[in-house]
Parts: structure tokens; sequence; C-alpha cells
């Protein structure tokens, strides 16, 4: 089975979950969300999505969620991606996903999680326009583009390419995973 595991926090980018999350139930993952709260947990819209797991998780079954997902994505939103990048285990958790070349989908604000979990430096990175410079001083080449694809990474500046995007993350997982 393909399991898909999408990390955020409250007040994330509505679009950018919800159209992940149903689009991957469509190619037939089994999707869990990560966020701050379990059960309902809201966009900075005002949408709700329902939270499967906490970060907190992230302390003393690590391995265990390392091993039982596929593929990660990271979603945007300025205001959860503020609060996301200051846990150290998701920090740490993003590192060790990157270490094992497991597939990262990240849009938008998402590039600021990638950043702070230092998996940036050397790569081609998009995200949005606002956090070209954070990009660029984390060691990686901006690109402006709709689907950035830099070995496991798949980036995304804007969720108006979020079709090419998952395109671009789907297609990579079923490389990788081949």
């Amino acid at each position: 089975m393909k399991k898909a595991l999408i990390i955020t926090f409250s007040k994330y980018q509505d679009h950018e979950v919800i159209y992940p999350y149903y689009r991957l139930l469509e190619e037939g993952f089994e999707v869990d969300i990560m966020a701050d709260v379990k059960g309902k947990i809201f966009g900075i819209l005002g949408t709700y999505m329902e939270c499967d797991r906490t970060t907190d998780e992230l302390h003393d079954k690590f391995d265990r969620i390392m091993e039982e997902y596929d593929l990660l994505v990271i979603p945007g939103g300025v205001k959860a991606l503020e609060k996301l990048r200051q846990e150290k285990q998701v920090l740490h958790f993003v590192n060790k996903w990157d270490e094992k070349k497991k597939v990262i989908a990240c849009i938008c604000h998402g590039a600021q999680l990638l950043i702070s979990a230092k998996v940036t430096a050397d790569r081609e990175i998009s995200g949005y326009y606002s956090i070209t410079d954070d990009i660029k001083n984390s060691g990686a080449i901006y690109v402006d583009a709709p689907a950035v694809v830099s070995g496991n990474i798949v980036t995304c500046p804007h969720y108006k390419w979020m079709g090419q995007w998952m395109k671009a993350s789907i297609d990579k997982y079923y490389e990788v995973n081949s």
C-alpha cells in the first residue's frame, strides 16, 4: 500500500493541503495528516481537515513513522510554517527523510521547512517569491517554475501550479519506488 504523510500546522494554506490530499487519494495512496493537534485543524481561509497524527509523535515513534510512509508532502502557509519550522523533531524528521532519498513534495512557504531542516544546499529549489532570498541564502539555486525536481525533492512556488507540481511529485514517487 502506498502511503503519504502531509505535515503541516494550524493556519496552513488551505489549497495546499486539500488538493494534494485528494489527488493522492485518487492515485491510490493512503494519506495521513500530521500537525500540531489531532482532529480538526483549520487553514488560514477557514476550511478544516482531519488530522490523524501530531508532531509530538515524532519523539517516540520516529523510526516507525519514517518507515510507514513513502511520500512526504509539505504544504505552505506563512502562519503554519512560522510555527512548524520551530519544531526540532520535525526538522530532524525532514532531514532524515531526505537522507533516505525518499520523495518530498513541497510547495510555497513549505520551502522554509526545507531550509530549516538543512536539505536545500546545492539544489534547485522553488518557493513563494517572498522567500527567494532565504532560499538562495540557504545555498540553493532558486528556480521560478511550476515544478522543480532536484533529486528527491519536488518544489513549487505557488498553488496556481498545483496540478503540475503534484504530477511531477507522483511521477518522481513512481521513479524512485519502481
